[in-house]
């Protein structure tokens, strides 16, 4: 056998749908010899795929705090495009070995890399395993692991539901169980959870005096390995918190000491781990910018994002809609696009009609719209890719917002709801969000 080159970087491929211990043990034997790994899921094309978020999320929990292995989602990312592996930044690399099982080699598995040829793997194999020589690529080398189950005999314990929680990680157990992976049923969008040990990380804004009072009554609940994420403020706490620390993926439980707090919980029961909770996974958008140099940036939004003016001319804007053109010229004073969760915020003064957080759409609106004459805001399916594009630039000048968080000069604003992030949000019975809903569109006079 040739000899493990120990002096580049593995980028470890595979499906990982669920990720097994097996996984991160080879991860950890991976790091131990060559220093850093990279895990990259790649496209699954069996019938028991599961989405792409919960791949995301299952991945992050099953290699979560190994040491010099960090989890790349970008393939997961650019789904469902294509399901062919795009030319990733290291490919054909000298300094990287794309670490992949025997049975990925199956008929030349030509999807793993577009340079084979020049590439280098290792290959894992079992010994029970045979690899046929034509599907050998020309530069790699053979590394025996034990003999483990592989990810589809997973699935299919799960799917008979037989125990399997010796093969799991703990946190990807619970994942599966509380969305109801791996079943004939689709995943759960909502759920009743009960936290049970009150293991917290909180997060709150240390100017804020009624914060620090709650985060004081917490302290005795913190843990170096938490199992929730405390927000204690007012909604745009929260949505800094999301940010922050959406990758933990662990679940964001909000308690209110702002105004509003649609997103919250009141501060009246501390002790909210003792109850069954109302949990809601809920996606983020993922929203590129670009401003007058032509430069693009990406990031995250869980509410919204918008483009206004920031001159006294209107603006003139341009919808356009998985790449057709929709509204070839809005006058008005801006445009915002939504996520359900979003549409009762500023979504909602612009005249859009709330919607349940379970809700899989997106919401476009505008700011004092006067042509189209008497256009409405929109209601688009989640899968929905919308551009909106200052169709004057240098006249009419627009500023971009994410959340709130202000971009500067913006010519152009993409958004799409992201296929890895996500969030879980808790609520107590009393301040489900549902309800909170009804208040806001069935308002009580006196």
């Amino acid at each position: 056998m040739a000899e493990i080159p120990t002096d580049r970087t593995a980028v470890y491929l595979g499906p990982f749908d669920p990720p097994t211990t097996y996984h991160r043990r080879t991860a950890a034997m991976l790091a131990e010899l060559h220093g850093r790994v990279v895990v990259r899921p790649l496209a699954n094309r069996t019938s028991e795929a599961s989405l792409p978020i919960h791949r995301a999320v299952m991945a992050d929990h099953n290699f979560a705090g190994l040491e010099h292995v960090s989890v790349d989602l970008g393939e997961l990312e650019r789904l469902p495009a294509s399901l062919a592996v795009r030319q990733p930044d290291d490919e054909g690399a000298a300094d990287v070995t794309y670490a992949v099982s025997a049975a990925m080699l199956a008929g030349g598995a030509a999807e793993l890399t577009r340079n084979r040829s020049q590439a280098h793997f290792t290959i894992l194999k079992m010994p029970s395993e045979t690899i046929a020589a034509e599907d050998l690529p020309p530069n790699h080398v053979v590394l025996e692991v034990p003999e483990h189950r592989p990810s589809a005999a997973v699935r299919l314990q799960l799917v008979e539901d037989t125990e399997v929680d010796d093969l799991l990680e703990p946190r990807v157990a619970e994942y599966i169980r509380r969305h109801g992976l791996f079943k004939a049923t689709p995943p759960a969008r909502e759920c009743r959870h009960r936290p049970g040990k009150p293991r917290l990380q909180l997060y709150f804004d240390a100017e804020n005096a009624a914060a620090v009072e709650v985060a004081n009554e917490l302290r005795t609940y913190e843990h170096h390995e938490p199992e929730l994420i405390v927000s204690i403020g007012g909604d745009g706490t929260m949505l800094r918190a999301i940010r922050k620390h959406w990758r933990s993926r662990l679940p964001f439980y909000g308690i209110n000491v702002g105004h509003l707090g649609f997103l919250l919980n009141d501060r009246v029961e501390l002790r909210f781990w003792d109850h069954d909770l109302r949990l809601y996974q809920l996606p983020l958008l993922r929203v590129e910018t670009t401003n007058g140099d032509g430069e693009r940036h990406a990031t995250l939004a869980f509410n919204d994002c918008w483009l206004e003016r920031s001159a006294g001319q209107t603006a003139w804007i341009e919808v356009e809609v998985n790449g057709e053109t929709r509204m070839p010229k809005v006058v008005c004073d801006g445009m915002l696009i939504a996520t359900a969760a979003g549409s009762t915020s500023y979504a909602r003064a612009m005249r859009a009609t709330p919607l349940p957080f379970n809700t899989p759409l997106l919401t476009l609106a505008g700011s004092n719209v006067l042509k189209p004459e008497f256009w409405q805001p929109a209601v688009l399916t989640l899968d929905s890719c919308i551009t909106i594009r200052n169709l004057d630039p240098v006249k009419r000048p627009l500023r971009g917002f994410v959340d709130g968080v202000e971009f500067g000069p913006t010519t152009e604003m993409t958004a799409r709801v992201s296929h890895i992030a996500a969030v879980e949000l808790l609520f107590t019975q009393e301040h489900d969000p549902v309800a909170k809903l009804a208040v806001l569109q069935f308002p009580r006079f006196t």
